[in-house]
């Protein structure tokens, strides 16, 4: 039983192993659900020259967006950049590399990765730029095109409990882009707002099996808003 505690008790266990270069898959979608103490340790590290793989890419001086700041990140591969002025300075500059993915494309690729599935077919983006320099083939009445899957060396996720064996439950939305992310990383680093002793979480109610995660940790987290909508 010990041997499968994932359980680690600082930030730097949790992601010893990273280097420059590497590709980190980061969970969450905006602000929600964001790994936000795993992107703090990232940047704290120092690691340079990363892939980053996530919905988007947070916002200004918050979440991913301050790896932006630190100009640690080489690559985004995303489906949405449009909260992130500093994103869209290094963009326009060409200090950063792009590659914008349709939603749902990228949500396929990052569960066809954990799959095991190197690649699909996808109907989504024919005919546009999103296309360009890759295969097309015609099932049926419809064109379509080959879209690789995705996997990181890193993936990094936000649950709201685990158990010592890394089993994971997402509280509502939290579940976005996290259960995908979490099977795509050679080392998935989920961090926690509860760990709970083994037999605690119903197993019909456990979102990603621990046989996904290599290390958990607890943490304490801000849940900052992204949008706030409020009546005149």
């Amino acid at each position: 039983m010990k041997g499968l505690d994932k359980r680690v008790h600082s930030y730097a266990q949790a992601l010893e192993g990273l280097r420059d270069g590497m590709t980190v898959i980061a969970g969450g979608f905006g602000l929600c659900g964001i790994p936000e103490n795993l992107i703090a340790e990232i940047r704290r590290l120092g690691a340079r020259d990363l892939t980053v793989v996530s919905n988007n890419c947070g916002v200004d001086g918050w979440g991913l967006g301050v790896l932006l700041e630190s100009r640690q990140i080489r690559k985004v591969i995303a489906s949405y950049v449009g909260e992130n002025a500093l994103f869209e300075q290094q963009l326009l500059a060409g200090e950063i590399e792009v590659e914008l993915t349709p939603q749902g494309t990228l949500a396929e690729k990052l569960r066809a990765g954990g799959a095991g599935i190197p690649a699909f077919y996808t109907a989504t983006g024919y005919g546009t730029p999103v296309a360009e320099g890759k295969e097309v083939r015609r099932f049926g009445e419809r064109n379509y095109i080959l879209e690789p899957s995705i996997t990181g060396d890193f993936a990094i996720v936000k649950g709201w409990k685990a158990d010592h064996f890394g089993n994971v439950i997402y509280r509502h939305t939290a579940q976005n882009f996290n259960p995908m992310a979490a099977t795509a990383g050679r080392i998935t680093v989920v961090e926690v707002e509860e760990i709970v002793p083994p037999g605690a979480l119903e197993p019909s109610q456990i979102h990603t099996p621990g046989i996904y995660v290599d290390r958990v940790i607890q943490g304490s987290f801000e849940k900052r808003i992204e949008q706030r909508t409020v009546r005149g």
